[in-house]
């Protein structure tokens, strides 16, 4: 879980290194070093008489590449005057605090940092975790910026996978409350509920359902929950997903343990590390936000997450994140455009090839069924706002309504059933379901708007 406390951990952290770590940089640690990596490193961790005099240095010299790394030490120094001085000096910008500087970096990337950022980023990252040296290293490829990942509060797999979790008949599943949401899962007639009590913990899981492995990765920052196919067809065992600690403008970067390479949990494709610049993009099942109780309506035989998972939580309704969810604030830095929509409202996203789009989850108010297209493909989606539902099918001609039996919709052509696989009509004929997922306004529109989806 991601902790407010963050800053403070790290503060605690830094206290402990700063008797061992060294003010010049190893020769193999750094083969492509600089005079600049050295100085930016002095100001994270020197004395207070060598930081400003290499922050004097720095604006003496008046160049923007440093800016990136002292952006980076603001978050553990946000009282350093001198700092914050620096900062406004090189950029022209009013003082600000650190995640108002994030969002400045994201809106500006014409701002390179320096050669040899990489081992920079990598030093003060292995200071938090050692482990974070299988993620972040010099010369590490990468397609997102790397001044952008910030630490998310925890170190590598803080926020332990579920591996195989075992699953219990709903019948036994006396901890769970009607109101309870679930991801709702059902794939060739094998069909489980994960609730989100106990994933807002784990945030991932990895399993086998119905003969196809998968994994689910869950942000809870960006209110995203997305399943992923893992097996990549390339003959070996399939893909096994953690949560690396790392976030990229608010999103959590997920990490495969085959390569340690980070992925974008929203697409679904590996932007550091030695998979990065690869072909490989995860193919996405049909996941459903509902209550425990219309999925067992709809289900009486799923099975459901056992609350037994081998680790020590609260999984006590609406306990984890609790103030989070409640707040219209993000917890980290992420440009927004907010003429629409607020940041934290409910969307439901349906990305199809190269094209998106978003709609608000207010559209399904008391149930709602909306007809459109995503490029030239016509959808119809079936939604419920009060508990987060919506699922996506491939559309026609046909107009479509609501019909008076639960379960059903209507037609010109007659009566349609609702199924997780497809819409049934009474001649045979299906409109396939689509893989479509809910989301926090912020993180779609961020990822759009950037062209992050081209990753």
């Amino acid at each position: 879980m991601v902790f407010i406390s963050a800053r403070r951990a790290f503060a605690l952290l830094l206290s402990m290194f700063l008797c061992v770590l060294p003010l010049h940089l190893q020769a193999q640690d750094v083969q492509h070093s600089s005079l600049l990596v050295e100085q930016s490193l002095q100001v994270l961790v020197g004395s207070r008489e060598d930081r400003n005099k290499v922050l004097a240095i720095f604006e003496q010299r008046g160049k923007t590449d440093v800016v990136p790394a002292l952006i980076q030490v603001l978050r553990f120094q946000p009282n350093s005057t001198q700092l914050r001085s620096t900062l406004v000096s090189l950029t022209g910008q009013p003082d600000q605090n650190w995640g108002d500087w994030m969002l400045w970096q994201e809106d500006h990337p014409e701002i390179k940092p320096f050669d040899g950022f990489d081992v920079f980023k990598a030093r003060v990252t292995q200071l938090i975790d050692p482990n974070f040296a299988d993620f972040l290293y010099p010369g590490v490829r990468h397609s997102i910026r790397l001044e952008e990942i910030a630490w998310g509060g925890v170190h590598k797999d803080g926020i332990p996978s579920l591996d195989n979790p075992e699953m219990i008949p709903a019948k036994k599943a006396d901890y769970m409350r009607d109101d309870d949401l679930v991801f709702g899962i059902s794939i060739n007639g094998d069909t489980r509920a994960y609730p989100l009590r106990i994933m807002n913990w784990h945030e991932m899981f990895n399993d086998v359902i119905g003969g196809v492995p998968v994994a689910l990765a869950y942000c809870t920052l960006c209110g995203s929950g997305i399943l992923y196919e893992t097996d990549l067809g390339d003959g070996k065992e399939p893909m096994v997903f953690g949560s690396s600690g790392f976030l990229y403008r608010s999103n959590k970067l997920m990490f495969d343990r085959r390569t340690h390479s980070l992925w974008n949990q929203f697409t679904g494709r590996p932007v550091v590390g030695t998979l990065t610049g690869t072909d490989l993009e995860l193919k996405t099942r049909p996941v459903t936000i509902t209550s425990w109780e219309q999925w067992k309506v709809h289900h009486p035989k799923t099975t459901v997450l056992d609350i037994d998972t081998g680790y020590r939580r609260d999984y006590g309704s609406g306990v984890a994140y609790r103030e989070y969810f409640a707040s219209s604030e993000l917890m980290f830095p992420a440009l927004v455009d907010q003429s629409e929509n607020a940041a934290k409202s409910y969307v439901f996203v349906l990305r199809l090839q190269s094209k998106e789009q978003a709609w608000p989850l207010s559209k399904f108010r008391d149930d709602h069924i909306i007809q459109d297209k995503v490029g030239e493909q016509k959808v119809i989606l079936i939604g419920n706002e009060k508990t987060r539902t919506v699922r996506a099918y491939t559309g026609n001609d046909e107009v479509f309504s609501l019909a008076e039996k639960a379960g059903y919709l209507e037609s010109d052509s007659g009566s349609w059933g609702i199924t997780e696989d497809a819409l049934v009509a009474e001649d045979g004929r299906k409109l396939k379901r689509l893989p479509g997922h809910v989301s926090y306004w912020f993180a779609w529109n961020n990822y759009s708007q950037s062209g992050a989806f081209a990753d």
